[in-house]
């Protein structure tokens, strides 16, 4: 029987807060000189912070494995021991091939270097000669697009293009093992689409592939297996369905909760930030439960102690994790928001169809992002339509409803010869010329 590419037994890693040795050598001299000029009760805990514990779990060749999880679940920290950037605290790790990772944007690149000499660099870091890289470097580099910055030093490129040239240069090397995390969020719509297919190839090569990701739609999609961490510790090892279906019922737990200004799932903290949020029906009454086809609100507070907001979106996200629908403040020429007040957003009539949806807000003052809560409650449609026929749907049928009327219309013909062409009518049932098409002989 073959033996497991990755093993894993009884792994914990801990940090000591506030102690030397938590960080790089720059982080360690600040916190040393900060504990010299303010004391050692103010910079200093013995408090121990277990990032993973007792985790243990086999991954087969070929296999691609989701790992999801809330802020501070632990994901990030096995893909750092995974990768060797860091030591394990206790326990074991086996590796048995080449592994390549893509874990932040810019993760081993050099920023003084060009583009083409950092894939060089992390192909000698792979173990591979320079000829070996060489035959892969045209193929690389066209799937980054970035031929035309590839002898510019790393520093000037964009975050995007640091993660379309990281993304390559990890997939084209031939790792037997590729660990991604959730980078791929900074690239475009189009760049992800491309990278899932990357990745489908590779797991058809028989590669490994261990990835991260708050896109349950993506993990859906690309993975056959899923481990679901919960306070450094894995709570669930199932297919990629079932794991995540777990995971998003312990998240409609969560959300059942009242709202908090210290929401654990908060991933930015900028200056102005959201204090509440409110799901309302037609009638102006709190619900979790809305109709399709009525009117729904949805009021979001907000506090500007500083910088003026300048847009706040609201995105709805199927059960699979897909986003149905994304609404922008911008998008109605809302204008900045310059004091702390609420936000309303009206969709009438509701067009989601029957099932369970998630809500997640952001806000950007000067176009960076403020504050994101991915998760800041959950809701459910449990019936309606936009329709006269009153038939409602399902989100396994649609993802979305939009009105529509029919109506009758004049037939017109079009032969290829051109002997039955008639004209066409437009809005107000005025003659509009119609060409016979080309015939190709």
């Amino acid at each position: 029987m073959e033996q497991p590419i990755i093993k894993v037994n009884n792994l914990s890693k801990v940090y000591r807060l506030g102690q030397l040795g938590a960080g790089t050598l720059r982080e360690d001299v600040s916190r040393f000189w900060q504990k010299i000029r303010y004391g050692k009760s103010e910079f200093e805990s013995k408090d121990d912070f277990w990032a993973l514990r007792d985790v243990s779990f086999e991954i087969n060749r070929g296999e691609v494995i989701g790992l999801i999880g809330g802020n501070g679940a632990g994901k990030s920290t096995l893909l750092k021991l995974l990768s060797r950037i860091t030591e394990p605290t206790q326990g074991r790790i086996e590796l048995r091939g080449r592994v390549g990772s893509l874990l932040e944007v810019g993760t081993g690149f050099h920023p003084e270097l060009t583009g083409r000499e950092n894939i060089f660099l992390n192909g000698a870091i792979l173990g591979m000669t320079r000829k070996e890289v060489a035959a892969k470097f045209d193929e690389i580099v066209d799937f980054a697009n970035c031929e035309t910055f590839i002898d510019t030093p790393v520093k000037r490129y964009s975050s995007g293009m640091r993660v379309r040239v990281g993304f390559s240069v990890a997939a084209h090397l031939e790792p037997e093992i590729l660990i991604i995390d959730e980078v791929l969020a900074v690239g475009d719509a189009a760049f992800r689409e491309k990278c899932i297919g990357k990745m489908e190839d590779v797991a058809g090569q028989g590669r490994t592939i261990v990835f991260v990701s708050h896109n349950m739609g993506m993990i859906r999609q690309l993975c056959d297996r899923c481990l679901v961490l919960e306070n450094g510790r894995i709570t669930a090892d199932d297919e990629s369905g079932a794991a995540v279906s777990q995971y998003l019922s312990r998240l409609e737990r969560e959300n059942s909760k009242p709202f908090s200004k210290d929401n654990p799932d908060r991933q930015i903290k900028g200056s102005a930030r959201f204090t509440g949020i409110r799901i309302l029906d037609k009638a102006g009454y709190p619900t979790k439960d809305l109709v399709a086809g009525e009117a729904a609100y949805f009021d979001i507070d907000y506090e500007v102690p500083k910088e003026a907001i300048d847009e706040i979106r609201v995105m709805f996200y199927t059960s699979d994790g897909n986003c149905a629908i994304k609404l922008s403040s911008k998008h109605v020429n809302y204008g900045d928001i310059s004091s702390s007040g609420s936000i309303r957003f009206t969709l009438n009539p509701f067009p989601l169809p029957v099932g369970r949806y998630r809500i997640s807000i952001s806000c950007f003052t000067r176009s960076m992002p403020s504050d994101y809560i991915p998760n800041v409650g959950i809701f459910t449609v449990s019936g309606g339509s936009l329709y006269p026929s009153g038939q409602a749907f399902t989100g396994r049928v649609c993802t979305v409803l939009v009105p529509f009327t029919c109506e009758p219309s004049e037939p017109d013909t079009i032969s290829l010869s051109g002997s039955s062409v008639k004209s066409m009518k437009d809005a107000k049932g005025k003659d509009i010329p119609v060409s016979p098409p080309a015939v190709n002989k």
